[in-house]
């Protein structure tokens, strides 16, 4: 690439970095004022359960969605104090969310850092998944680092069986490099007590976890893994969507919000990660 033209990317990246770090930081202090005990006072519980109380204590929430939520009024959502969303995007090789690309427009038009998501379907070909997920999500720098959802599909009529570990860890770590290879952002692991146990308890360390944890806090229910997103109840109320939606608690403070939003990278790791060569360009 010419000397003029690396020197306009890295300017327009710079600019966006910047533009998203002002924004985390405004959003990170509007949900601190919000008051002490609860971060997101506006939002409710309809079925609120004590071994999660402490979620809502942390500074930083979201929620994540998908077509079940219906339509979303996003400009209420973020006016609520919505800090993140991630949206559901793709399943397997050939489903996408009905509501994706309204749910997409929509949170960015309201300004709500936003990320998509995509569920694994364990019955067809990581090639073919990931495949489907690049022609469907656009690749888009101002977005969240993608996430790759991983449980067992115990509920699925058509693909209900588990997968050795052996197995399912390859195809994960597969899914996962190609989601960074396509985004050029590390990915999110989400997953449940379940699956975590399973396949991925003492693997992939150098990956953020989101974690689902109802009932308990996450160190609890996921033996030695670190945790960067915690989505702790499905019966979750937010001005602006109706009936239940996730809810979810960011581990830090704002201003590691911030960091994370400016650099795509959990600030905890962003040293040890960038020695491995990874992070370097954010």
């Amino acid at each position: 690439m010419p000397l003029e033209s690396k020197l306009s990317s890295l300017a327009t990246r710079g600019a966006t970095w910047t533009k998203r770090l002002v924004a985390g930081l405004g959003l990170a202090l509007l949900g601190a004022c919000a008051g002490s005990s609860d971060f997101y006072p506006t939002k409710s519980d309809v079925k609120p359960h004590p071994g999660v109380a402490r979620a809502k204590r942390h500074p930083i929430q979201g929620i994540d969605v998908s077509k079940w939520q219906g339509p979303i009024d996003w400009a209420s959502v973020r006016s609520a104090g919505t800090q993140f969303a991630y949206i559901k995007a793709t399943e397997g090789g050939d489903h996408l969310d009905e509501r994706f690309r309204e749910n997409w427009a929509g949170a960015a038009r309201a300004g709500v850092p936003r990320g998509a998501y995509h569920f694994v379907f364990w019955c067809r070909s990581p090639q073919e998944q990931m495949d489907w997920f690049k022609r469907n999500v656009p690749n888009d720098p101002t977005a969240l680092p993608p996430v790759l959802d991983v449980e067992w599909n115990g509920h699925s009529a058509k693909c209900p069986k588990r997968l050795p570990k052996a197995q399912a860890l390859a195809m994960t770590q597969y899914m996962l490099r190609e989601m960074e290879a396509y985004t050029g952002k590390r990915p999110i692991i989400y997953t449940d007590i379940t699956f975590h146990r399973d396949v991925l308890e003492g693997e992939l360390p150098d990956y953020p976890h989101w974690v689902r944890s109802t009932a308990a806090e996450p160190e609890q229910r996921f033996a030695n893994r670190d945790w960067m997103l915690w989505q702790f109840t499905s019966t979750g109320r937010v001005p602006g969507v109706q009936g239940d939606v996730d809810r979810n608690a960011f581990y830090g403070t704002p201003a590691e919000w911030a960091s994370f939003l400016a650099t795509d990278c959990d600030p905890r790791y962003h040293r040890r990660l960038s020695a491995a060569g990874l992070c370097t360009e954010k």
